[in-house]
């Protein structure tokens, strides 16, 4: 069975890295996820979460939309 709260241990350690490479590209964070999203390794991981995570603030029941 999944864990209840993922989202919570996955965003743990995070401390807005991926907000920091957004802003030193110039870019806003959905903006650079959506650009880096399909990148190798701990950046596309990041991307895809930042996403993830984005969907699930904005309340979308379907995370996968």
């Amino acid at each position: 069975m999944a864990k209840k709260h993922w989202m919570k241990e996955a965003f743990a350690g995070s401390h807005g890295q991926f907000k920091a490479k957004a802003k030193a590209a110039g870019k806003s964070t959905a903006e650079f996820a959506k650009e880096k999203e399909h990148a190798p390794g701990r950046l596309g991981k990041q991307a895809r979460l930042a996403e993830v995570g984005m969907k699930a603030s904005r309340g979308d029941r379907w995370y996968g939309k």
